[in-house]
């Protein structure tokens, strides 16, 4: 039998760059998150409106975690009453080509079945984006 030519940790576990970056984006909404925040900085009311149906419950948990992960910030805003904003760090920023890749496959798949018509865009941005 051959031997795997994969990398592993002292466990036995495989060190895939790749799974450990689907750890990051496999929960659910997290690529949505990212890819609003990709537009810019985002308070808690924009992000939930932009995602809907998401639930509020789901959304800070989401955020939560992203900023336990280093993937965005959370600025608490000096105004009244207080707001709270959320920003993609350069982690978070340097995943946003892959979900625009994933966006762009998904386009593609959507065109092929006939539900997507517009297929002029060549760069996939967040709506916010679109509107200016």
């Amino acid at each position: 039998m051959r031997r795997s030519a994969v990398k592993t940790t002292e466990g036995g576990r495989p060190l895939c760059p790749i799974g450990t970056c689907m750890e990051l984006l496999g929960g659910a909404w997290t690529p949505n998150v990212i890819w609003y925040l990709s537009a810019g900085p985002r308070r808690f009311s924009e992000l939930a409106a932009d995602m809907a149906p998401i639930s509020a419950k789901m959304l800070s948990q989401r955020l939560k975690a992203l900023e336990e992960k280093g993937v965005l910030t959370r600025t608490v805003m000096d105004t009244s009453p207080p707001s709270v904003e959320y920003a993609l760090t350069d982690l978070g920023r340097e995943i946003v080509p892959a979900i625009e890749a994933i966006a762009h496959v998904g386009y593609k798949l959507r065109q092929r079945h006939g539900a997507l018509q517009d297929s002029s865009r060549k760069r996939l941005v967040p709506s916010r984006q679109l509107r200016k």
